[in-house]
């Protein structure tokens, strides 16, 4: 196809775009993308029971579209845009067509890229939270919760810890692809709002098993691959980094669900599909901020912690800490997010190859970027523990930030609609909510009318 007379090549693809590193771009996009639609909407459409299918991927589906709109009304640049505050980017739409054909602040890809890319995981991080609220938020509220959230939680850490003039980022924090902006603030919000949304009916917290297995578990490995894109893409440039990066993801995953796996024989007798899934996601969220700045035996730890602690902080902590009883996570998002997310930061303060963070952060600044080990390999023990102190006052941050604008949050919806289902509703689910079920079985729901009734 022929270019317009009026338009000179060079403006369709002027010297300064890298084709190859926006086609890589676009590409992990869309692999994160695929990782919500559809892969968590297949994840959760099929982990809860069956009267809760419809519901579940519904409202991952719905934050999806409307983080979109959001992002680019306003979301992405105050993540990303110009200083308005220390911790937040100035409001401004992101649809003018000169702004997206624009070089980017890395000066090779142009700003539509990265606004699609950068909305995938804004994105994926509400539906995360999602994970702990299924089975009894009001979907009204829901649709209130979404735009809320993303504009005045999501942004916040997202513009102090990625943006190059964040507080945290001016700092040296060390967050590869989203342990702390997704996964860490996503445990964080998703715990506090069930808190304020209040617990399922005690039929389900007491039996809650998934309506198809096999369907989850299809979910899940589009999760997986998928963070081939989630992970790869964070250096921007199809680079040596992004090569180590996605290696060492698949690396540590496994090893965390081959953990995972392991306890559950040794302590119930069986080897658990869903468990075994709990310990991918907790392998994938652990390596998350650290994926291409440590060595691949790092990894390797890092996976076998990923697949033990959060197992023993859900399987055994939550059941002998009393605030964690009071709260239903229905997901576990707390042990598989949050904990998993800041075990990932503090271990990458840990672990962080100084190298690999020059090359990842492009970079020559030695006092900061290095892991705690590397410290003492090099005899810089107070650099290293300075990077770790970064770390956890990245967490205490998050924690903080989270707990309070998801609390605020919360409490203003709850003034308009209410943020629980009604009881009759909780008893029926999908069909009293959407007036739709997600099987439409003989015996189950459905009238068998017989040849010979008809006749």
């Amino acid at each position: 196809m022929s270019l317009p007379s009026n338009l000179h090549p060079d403006e369709a693809s002027p010297p300064w775009l890298n084709k190859g590193d926006n086609s890589w771009q676009l590409t992990a996009a869309t692999l994160v993308g695929l990782q919500s639609v559809p892969g968590l909407v297949i994840l959760y459409g099929s982990i809860v029971k069956k009267k809760w299918a419809v519901n579940s991927a519904f409202m991952a589906l719905y934050a999806f579209a409307a983080v979109l709109i959001c992002w680019v009304g306003w979301g992405y640049r105050m993540s990303f845009g110009d200083k308005f505050i220390p911790f937040l980017g100035m409001p401004n739409v992101s649809l003018d067509a000169q702004y997206l054909i624009d070089r980017a602040f890395l000066g090779y890809l142009p700003n539509a890229t990265m606004v699609y890319f950068q909305f995938v995981f804004a994105a994926i991080t509400l539906i995360l939270i999602a994970g702990a609220l299924l089975g009894r938020m009001n979907f009204l509220a829901w649709m209130l919760f979404v735009p809320l959230w993303v504009t005045f939680s999501y942004t916040i850490t997202a513009y102090s810890i990625w943006c190059p003039g964040g507080w945290l980022a001016k700092r040296g924090l060390i967050d590869y692809s989203g342990g702390y902006v997704i996964h860490l603030s996503s445990g964080v919000a998703g715990f506090t709002a069930a808190y304020w949304v209040g617990p399922r009916t005690t039929k389900d917290r007491e039996r809650f098993p998934p309506n198809n297995i096999l369907l989850m578990l299809a979910g899940a490995g589009l999760l997986w691959m998928g963070w081939t894109g989630f992970n790869g893409g964070d250096p921007y440039t199809v680079s040596t980094d992004a090569s180590l990066a996605v290696l060492n993801t698949h690396v540590c995953t496994a090893t965390s669900l081959l953990t995972w796996l392991i306890l559950d024989c040794i302590f119930f007798g069986k080897p658990s599909v869903v468990g075994a899934t709990q310990g991918m996601i907790t392998g994938l969220v652990c390596i998350t901020p650290a994926a291409g700045v440590v060595q691949g035996w790092a990894a390797i730890l890092m996976g076998m912690m990923s697949g033990s602690i959060p197992w023993y902080t859900m399987i055994v902590l939550h059941k002998k800490v009393w605030f964690l009883k009071q709260v239903d996570d229905t997901m576990a998002v707390f042990h598989t997010h949050a904990v998993a997310g800041s075990l990932g930061g503090i271990l990458t303060g840990v672990f962080a190859v100084p190298k690999f963070n020059r090359l990842f952060y492009m970079v020559t600044d030695w006092q900061h970027y290095i892991g705690l080990f590397y410290g003492f390999h090099d005899g810089r023990t107070t650099a290293g523990f300075r990077q770790l102190g970064v770390q956890l006052l990245g967490i205490l941050f998050v924690v903080f930030v989270h707990a309070t604008m998801t609390s605020i949050i919360c409490l203003l919806i709850s003034l308009v609609v209410p943020l629980r289902l009604s009881e009759e509703e909780l008893q029926t689910g999908d069909d009293a909510i959407h007036g739709e079920e997600a099987y439409a079985l003989w015996g189950d729901g459905e009238k068998y009318e017989s040849k010979h009734n008809s006749v």
